[in-house]
């Protein structure tokens, strides 16, 4: 699914049922950076809930949507090619998803745990694509789980307000990759000023910034 919402539909998917919330440092810091912003843009990547539509809406966000973790979990196998001796994951038809934004447009991505469930190979190419969307200043804001944290990969996440995550019923399905380390993450943003959030839950929270790039100085000037 993938779209983007200005108010709330009955198209919108109802609220799970949660047993776990808590309050995010990670969203804090979001919110407080982009204060002074009167119509943040969102791209949502997991499935969207009408709790998230219903917190941003009232934020006047405008909401993108675009659901790439429910495709994962079910495994579909458009995204494989399993032709090789070894599979080969087709970044290109997982892009594909994405709907058309302009670029440098947006404020802030959410991507939950996707990049837990990618595999490596394919998660330059999703940072690069979320990069191009984000504006000098905007935030990516993702979870990625500790090593200890085998299972889990079902849980699905929501914004119960602007600063409060709430989760799904805990997981018994095994992640699928190894965790993503923080020095991982910091090479995947060479550009972004990456900040990580511990949580209790096993989990971090990563808020990545993107740093306005530095205008070209013309041959000469100032030497």
């Amino acid at each position: 699914m993938h779209g983007a919402i200005s108010q709330p539909n009955s198209s919108q998917p109802a609220r799970a049922t949660s047993t776990l919330g808590h309050l995010s440092r990670g969203l804090e810091w979001i919110w407080q950076l982009l204060s002074d912003v009167p119509h943040p843009q969102v791209l949502d990547c997991g499935p969207v809930s009408q709790a998230t539509v219903d917190v941003l809406l009232r934020r006047r966000a405008k909401i993108h949507v675009a659901d790439l973790i429910t495709p994962l979990l079910r495994e579909e196998s458009r995204f494989w090619d399993r032709r090789p001796k070894v599979a080969v994951f087709r970044t290109g038809e997982f892009l594909s998803q994405l709907p058309a934004i302009r670029a440098g447009s947006l404020h802030v991505v959410f991507g939950w745990h996707l990049l837990d469930l990618l595999p490596r190979e394919a998660l330059p190419a999703l940072v690069e694509r979320w990069s191009s969307y984000l504006a000098p200043g905007g935030l990516l804001f993702c979870l990625l789980r500790e090593p200890r944290l085998e299972k889990g990969a079902e849980m699905l996440w929501w914004l119960e307000s602007l600063t409060t995550l709430v989760s799904s019923r805990e997981g018994t399905r095994p992640f699928p990759y190894p965790a993503l380390t923080n020095r991982e993450m910091e090479r995947l943003v060479p550009s972004g000023n990456v900040k990580t959030f511990l949580t209790r839950s096993g989990r971090r929270e990563v808020t990545v910034t993107l740093r306005p790039e530095p205008s070209r100085r013309r041959g000469g000037e100032g030497d």
